[in-house]
């Protein structure tokens, strides 16, 4: 690993969606937007919904995220930013067809909600959320150039 770059790792509760190399992150936090470079200071969190997008070699390389925290922390001389994310999916993962049931679903459980019948709360906050954050995203890359 050369002194530019840092070791990135995005892991949701499912599995390890993204551990390379890259150049720079771009992420969104409670206190607002940050990237991190090589040489970062240690930080400590939480996460914000939104796009996590890593820099590799000139190429962009963007998540839809959704809660979770950031650890930034160095070990012999290497910057590692390590995401911990409830949900994290590449953009070119996210479809229209995952976006419609997305949308459908949380459409239900407000219906549900509105009716009177016992819904999670939480559950349904959490779906909500994740849902308008693949949209959001999606359409904020849906015509820029990125890495898939």
């Amino acid at each position: 690993m050369s002194a530019k770059t840092l070791k990135l790792k995005i892991v949701t509760p499912e599995k390890v969606v993204l551990e390379e190399e890259v150049n720079q992150v771009t992420l969104p936090t409670m206190a607002g937007e940050i990237t991190v470079l090589p040489e970062h200071i240690p930080l400590v969190s939480a996460l914000k919904s939104g796009d996590v997008v890593a820099v590799a070699n000139g190429e962009h390389i963007p998540f839809a995220v959704s809660g979770g925290f950031i650890e930034v922390k160095k070990n012999d001389n290497v910057t590692e930013v390590i995401i911990l994310a409830d949900f994290a999916e590449h953009v070119a993962d996210i479809t229209d067809e995952a976006i419609m049931k997305a949308k459908a679903r949380a459409a239900e459980l407000k219906t549900l909600h509105d009716k009177g019948e016992i819904v999670d709360f939480e559950h349904f906050e959490a779906e909500l959320e994740r849902s308008l954050t693949r949209v959001k995203i999606a359409d904020k890359w849906r015509l820029k150039k990125y890495r898939k």
